[in-house]
């Protein structure tokens, strides 16, 4: 069903009376703004990701964004659209709906109680630290994005029921990426810094100063704006189904995607329907080429990324030599046209029909300078073409448009996240000294290992632990992980004569409740403690060396692991890395490293034992895994070799597993880095048998000891 302008405007001022933040009123994130304006114009684009530093008012702008959209009509009457939040620590049965455990213990009939999706039908769907989210419950949100529909098969429930949404993640990528694979599924990308100008600083400050002192009084001052925005909203959600998307720039599409070496199709449907979206928010019949740059700056960056180590993003000038040579095929193409070899598009493609409730698609398209949005970093009163930081996107949005000039925004924090790993402690710096090789094309294939037991920590892909969305193993007194319905069944039938129950459906009682012992896999803490002495600087032995920690990385970060880094060298051991979910930024700081020096292994072994028990302090349910890599010649400190196997004996005392890889190479070899192994009553490999069967064998052989 459509909504009347007046209607819409009647609900956004409404929404203004609660007085949340302006969507109007925040300075210097037009690209985010933009991208949340063109996911609610077209659900079908599949939603953005926000990623970014702290405090950059991710979350401010997803909650403004709520206010504007369309009230959502049903048999009931108009409802403002919802803002659902959904927590990190969020179950499946609360996203998706469940059983509804009230009416079947109390009327005996199945029935399903809907989740969180089916609240956001219609409105905004927001995760915040969505890279903190369990894997497969984002699965089910992106899916639920693309399909506009929810399926249920579960608990012996079929359902089915639609959940259109806006769909908005955010995340601070020091915290840890998402699977290539996800991030593929997220329709736009959008990444945010704080800017260093000072004017632009200021007004953000002013504006939220201004905001606290008087939430009411601030809302009133830009309620046009966000009035004009939504009442554009609306208009371009009418306009879309009407904008043409020709044969030229359907190629222009498939050109720029295929030459940025997407993997899959869904690339071109996404950059399709963003760029049929933001002609129709500026008010435009037939989609440009600079509607398809718009489109490719948001939907492109993320989908390069096909390794955990890959850069994200597109420079200035690698988008420039695309669409410059997609042009070329676009004429090329258009010739051929011209010659009638061309094969028509239907105008619609691209955009699609929307759903019953969104409206009719009527073509009435206003000229676009009448269209322009109201202004973002000036007042409400700010308005015609002179009027600055404007919503409208009719120019590409570039990296020159960042507050400070910058052109290529560093939205990515681990751009800056090198360490200053090249320093001597001890102020002993080798002649030879030399930074820790980048990683070759072809790596060792990593390990399979995991901590003997079951453990309780956070959901990932290694260890076996008791989680919330394993497999069932068998009932439980405890019902946090859902109902186990057999379970509560053979509970509540020994008692159903003493209850008066003899025929009818079971008498349940709260005592009959069990739950499920659910089994699956969790994620560790892996601390890796890197030899980088002078004796493993030779340039063969440091290439393998930088090979297998990079493995064993991408290993981590495939497992969802937690992982550290500390490196021995000269006198004294060095954490280069604090434990973090993003292991890319391990092998960043890997590679600047040096080598040089002498072998401190007691205190490198002490050292991670420190951050071991730190660790468990702050998270006691994670476990941790120690893999060192070094050719165990201890030289560091007095007593090196004794003072080593001593703090290896401490390790092991400690509970903690451990793997050693001995990089020892040449004809002569000491045999030390087996001792230290023997010591920590960890599993032992060599560097050269660094495959999947030799660790597995490794592993099998330390159980059995």
């Amino acid at each position: 069903m459509s909504v009347s302008p007046v209607a819409y405007s009647e609900s956004v001022r409404a929404a203004g009376d609660e007085a949340g933040f302006p969507f109007s009123a925040v300075v210097g994130q037009e690209r985010l703004q933009l991208a949340l304006i063109l996911c609610a114009v077209h659900p079908g684009i599949g939603g953005v990701l926000v990623r970014g530093e702290k405090g950059t008012a991710k979350s401010t702008v997803v909650r403004a964004l709520a206010q504007l959209l369309p009230p959502v009509v049903d048999e009931s009457g108009a409802r403002p659209a919802r803002l659902v939040e959904l927590p990190v620590g969020a179950t499946e049965d609360r996203v998706v709906g469940s059983l509804d455990l009230e009416r079947v213990l109390r009327d005996g009939e199945q029935a399903f109680k809907p989740g969180l999706l089916a609240a956001a039908h219609h409105g905004v769907l927001y995760v915040d630290e969505v890279n903190l989210l369990h894997d497969h419950l984002v699965d089910v949100l992106l899916d639920a994005a693309a399909m506009g529909r929810v399926h249920i098969e579960r608990d012996g429930v079929s359902h089915t029921h639609p959940a259109r949404f806006v769909l908005v993640g955010t995340m601070n990528p020091e915290e840890g990426e998402l699977r290539p694979q996800l991030l593929d599924r997220f329709g736009l990308t959008v990444d945010v810094v704080a800017s260093r100008d000072v004017d632009v600083r200021m007004a953000v400050v002013r504006r939220r100063l201004d905001y606290e002192a008087d939430p009411g009084a601030f809302a009133t001052r830009y309620a046009a704006a966000d009035r004009e925005v939504a009442e554009r909203i609306l208009t371009a959600r009418d306009r879309l189904a009407g904008v043409n998307l020709d044969n030229v720039e359907l190629r222009r599409i498939a050109a720029l995607c295929a030459s940025f070496d997407v993997d899959g199709m869904r690339a071109d449907l996404v950059v399709a329907r963003t760029a049929t979206a933001h002609a129709a928010w500026r008010g435009a019949t037939a989609v440009t080429e600079a509607d398809v740059r718009v489109a490719a700056e948001l939907a492109l960056p993320h989908r390069r990324r096909r390794d955990p180590f890959d850069e994200p993003g597109i420079s200035e000038d690698q988008l420039d030599d695309a669409m410059r040579q997609a042009a070329e095929q676009a004429a090329r193409a258009e010739e051929d046209d011209s010659l009638g070899k061309g094969e028509a598009v239907p105008p619609n493609n691209g955009a699609g029909p929307q759903d019953p409730a969104d409206g009719s698609a009527e073509d009435h398209a206003p000229n676009p300078d009448d269209a322009n949005s109201p202004a973002t970093g000036q007042d409400s009163s700010a308005s015609g073409p002179d009027a600055p930081d404007r919503l409208d996107s009719d120019l590409p949005d570039r990296g020159a448009d960042f507050p400070g000039g910058d052109r290529n925004p560093p939205g990515d924090a681990r751009a800056n996240t090198s360490d200053r790993g090249d320093r001597d402690p001890s102020g002993d710096r080798p002649a030879r000294e030399r930074p820790v090789a980048a990683p070759t094309a072809t790596l060792p294939k990593p390990p399979r290992w995991e901590v003997p037991g079951v453990g309780e920590g956070a959901p990932g892909r290694r260890s076996r632990a008791r989680t919330r969305q394993g497999r069932v193993v068998r009932a439980t007194d405890d019902t946090s992980t859902g109902l186990h319905l057999l379970g509560t069944i053979f509970a509540a039938a020994p008692h159903q004569h003493e209850r008066g129950r003899l025929t009818g459906p079971l008498a349940f009682t709260p005592d009959d409740l069990r739950g499920a012992y659910r089994e699956g896999r969790e994620g560790n803490l892996v601390v890796f403690v890197v030899d980088t002495s002078g004796s493993m600087a030779a340039r063969d032995r440091l290439s393998a060396v930088t090979n297998a920690v990079v493995a064993l990385l991408r290993d981590a970060y495939q497992r969802r692991d937690k992982v550290a880094v500390i490196t021995m060298r000269g006198q004294a051991a060095e954490l280069v890395l604090p434990p973090t979910s993003s292991v890319d930024i391990a092998v960043r700081r890997l590679t600047d490293l040096r080598t040089g020096g002498k072998t401190p292994l007691a205190q490198g072994l002490l050292k991670a034992r420190d951050l071991i028990r730190r660790e468990r302090t702050r998270d006691p349910h994670r476990r941790p895994l120690l893999v060192l890599l070094t050719d165990g010649r201890a030289t560091g400190g007095a007593d090196p070799v004794p003072r080593a196997l001593t703090a290896a004996r401490l390790l092991a005392n400690d509970a903690v597993t451990s793997m050693v890889v001995d990089c020892e190479r040449g004809m002569i070899r000491l045999g030390l880095a087996r001792d230290v192994a023997a010591e920590l009553r960890g599993g032992y490999l060599q560097l050269g048998e660094l495959t999947g069967e030799s660790v597995a064998d490794a592993v099998r052989a330390t159980r059995a000891a």
